[in-house]
């Protein structure tokens, strides 16, 4: 591949992988551990991610269960949940926490459902924006001596790339309102 393509490639991928992230924090009605990513705990002064002070499991299929190293830790970790979009009041037995996951209303699963494509819609933004980026960097290739046929190669090239980073965009899109919409 071309190295001037390159660059632009490697920003697209950051864009999909910005959003397979992001649809990982989206719960869908099964519990799954990647809601607490982006949540830290005061640990002796520093913030630290949930994952390094304790054990975070799914022992059933709409539960999280959060084992901290230190017991002391419980307080901090439901501070932590409670003042976050989680949305889910845990619970503590002295050892362990307990996010128990609702199922998700029909309303819900709606609202989900638009926030999904409307964040694919931004990703999809993303991309065209760095299509463009690119196409107005091999425009600018023009006053460097380098022929028109390369700068449309180029600009093809670049095209069929945002193609396909569009099409999988449309592909985590449905894929995430299908597990959404699954009862």
């Amino acid at each position: 591949m071309d190295q001037r393509l390159q660059q632009y490639q490697d920003k697209m991928n950051k864009a999909v992988d910005f959003l397979a992230e992001d649809y990982a924090s989206i719960r869908a009605g099964r519990a799954n551990p990647h809601v607490l990513d982006k949540l830290k705990v005061d640990y002796y002064g520093t913030p630290t991610p949930i994952q390094q002070v304790g054990n975070v499991t799914v022992p059933e299929p709409r539960m999280i269960q959060i084992a901290p190293w230190e017991k002391g830790l419980i307080k901090e970790i439901e501070k932590a949940i409670m003042s976050s979009d989680v949305g889910i009041t845990p619970n503590n037995d002295g050892a362990v926490i307990r996010l128990v996951f609702p199922e998700l209303t029909e309303e819900r699963r709606k609202d989900l459902s638009k926030d999904i494509k409307k964040k694919g819609e931004e990703s999809k933004v993303a991309i065209r924006n760095i299509r463009r980026d690119g196409n107005d960097a091999f425009k600018k290739l023009a006053k460097e001596e380098v022929s028109e046929d390369e700068i449309k190669d180029l600009g093809d090239e670049l095209q069929k790339m945002t193609d396909k980073f569009i099409k999988d965009i449309d592909a985590m899109i449905d894929e995430k309102i299908k597990e959404i919409m699954t009862v």
